[in-house]
């Protein structure tokens, strides 16, 4: 076990290598920092002298491993645009986008996995019939677009619901919540509707196959001779037995939402990390570019480095196995 764990933590340390390696060539080629940082009207010595002080006059290995040093110490500098610590800024806007993204994770599984129950218990039904329909269109159209359509109908045509903002939050120490306020609750709904709904889909889609998969199984059909209630065999045998495609899909979901974030964080102009990211392209922020690259790499290697080794625990089989295969390299 401990040598899968070695194993494990020694990829994500590759990836996030990588990651930097992206992260540092977007500060050598997407512009001078000198430049960005100066007016015009700097004279040749200033420049040279913030030259020598972000380290740009030494070689480029060297700046590399400065640069790595730096955010492993959770140094990225400071924003061009905003004049204030990259780091400071970024966890200004995390709370937002981690309660963005956590709510959309629990639509997505408390949707999601019922609807996939339901289309596979009865797979001909009305109901199921329109799951499937509704998951594949969940699939198909893109998070901007859903969002654009929520806005029309609740926001515009209704006046339901806000089309933008956050609402009133609360701050709890460095953290802010809108959870905790009857706005805050309100201009979540449809961010997180529109985020979750792929991911609904998505769950839907996977736990119906798997379901199916396992009611077709000879334990299944022991467990019905039985003499078993319908209830006990679909919901202890079969659903207990296909959710561990979903624990592996959830770690993976979390990732993909926290990344992917800044397209419905900049439809509903949620000030989450994701937008902040998006002005960050707009105005060159070359060192909020990185900081977002890096620290969202990092969130998504850690979530699939520890999804794997959950899945190791709850499947010994997988520890036998990758036991077997690190001894036969």
């Amino acid at each position: 076990m401990l040598a899968i764990v070695i194993r494990r933590l020694g990829n994500a340390a590759l990836v996030m290598l990588v990651v930097a390696f992206v992260a540092f060539v977007i500060f050598q080629f997407l512009g001078d920092p000198v430049q960005l940082m100066l007016n015009e009207q700097a004279s040749a010595a200033e420049r040279e002298a913030l030259r020598v002080r972000l380290g740009l006059d030494q070689p480029v290995i060297m700046q590399f491993f400065s640069f790595l040093l730096r955010a492993l110490q959770g140094d990225f500098g400071v924003s061009y645009r905003n004049q204030q610590d990259v780091i400071m800024l970024i966890a200004e806007r995390f709370p937002a986008t981690f309660e963005l993204v956590m709510v959309a994770t629990v639509l997505a599984l408390g949707i999601g996995i019922p609807l996939g129950v339901l289309a596979a218990i009865n797979p001909r039904s009305l109901a199921a019939r329109a799951t499937r329909l509704i998951s594949m269109v969940g699939v198909s159209v893109p998070a901007f677009v859903v969002g654009i359509v929520l806005i029309l109908i609740f926001s515009v045509e209704l006046n339901w619901l806000p089309a933008f903002g956050r609402g009133d939050v609360v701050h709890i120490g460095r953290w802010s919540t809108g959870l905790l306020t009857p706005s805050g609750r309100i201009a979540l709904i449809m961010p997180a509707i529109s985020l979750a709904l792929f991911q609904i889909s998505f769950i839907t889609r996977l736990v119906t196959a798997e379901m199916l998969e396992v009611l077709r199984t000879d334990y299944i059909k022991f467990a019905r001779a039985r003499g078993l209630s319908d209830r006990a065999v679909n919901f202890h045998h079969a659903l207990k037995n296909c959710l561990m495609p979903v624990v592996t899909m959830t770690g993976m979901m979390i990732g993909d939402l926290i990344a992917f974030a800044l397209v419905t964080e900049t439809v509903f102009q949620w000030p989450g990390m994701g937008l902040l990211f998006v002005q960050a392209v707009t105005f060159i922020d070359i060192p909020v570019m990185a900081a977002y690259l890096m620290i969202v790499s990092f969130i998504f290697v850690t979530l699939n480095t520890i999804v794997d080794l959950i899945y190791v625990l709850v499947d010994p089989r997988l520890l036998h196995g990758m036991a077997g295969g690190a001894r036969a390299h």
